[in-house]
């Protein structure tokens, strides 16, 4: 798989969004993305409880630890690489969490409007 460029949505580098817990599509701890990855990993966003259990309330459970997957369960204050078409519908449902511009990848602008995600700039 080859990665995209490693460009934020603002046209600078692609920060690190996080290494604890580990994240990101090819789990580099970046908001990268490729062909392959057709889920669109690619909003750094900063978990809140509301966006949690909404998360979870629609079927994508990210709080509930996963060992089999080395997966420790995120909690509010971490940062996640977030499917940017995940983002958007918990933007139009009013439980959106905060966003990581300069980790969040340029494609996530591709789904997400940059308008939208400056709304929920850290």
């Amino acid at each position: 798989m080859k990665k995209d460029p490693s460009v934020n949505v603002l046209g600078g580098p692609l920060e690190l969004c996080s290494i604890a817990p580990l994240t990101g599509f090819f789990r580099d701890g970046h908001c990268n993305t490729c062909a392959e990855d057709s889920g669109s990993h690619t909003v750094c966003a900063v978990m809140t409880a509301e966006f949690l259990a909404y998360s979870k309330y629609v079927g994508n459970d990210l709080s509930t630890p996963r060992p089999e997957f080395r997966f420790p369960g995120l909690k509010p204050g971490d940062r996640w690489c977030l499917c940017a078409a995940r983002f958007m519908q918990a933007h139009d449902e009013g439980c959106a969490p905060k966003v990581r511009l300069e980790a969040t990848h340029a494609r996530a602008a591709e789904i997400a409007p940059l308008e939208v995600l400056q709304l929920y700039a850290t």
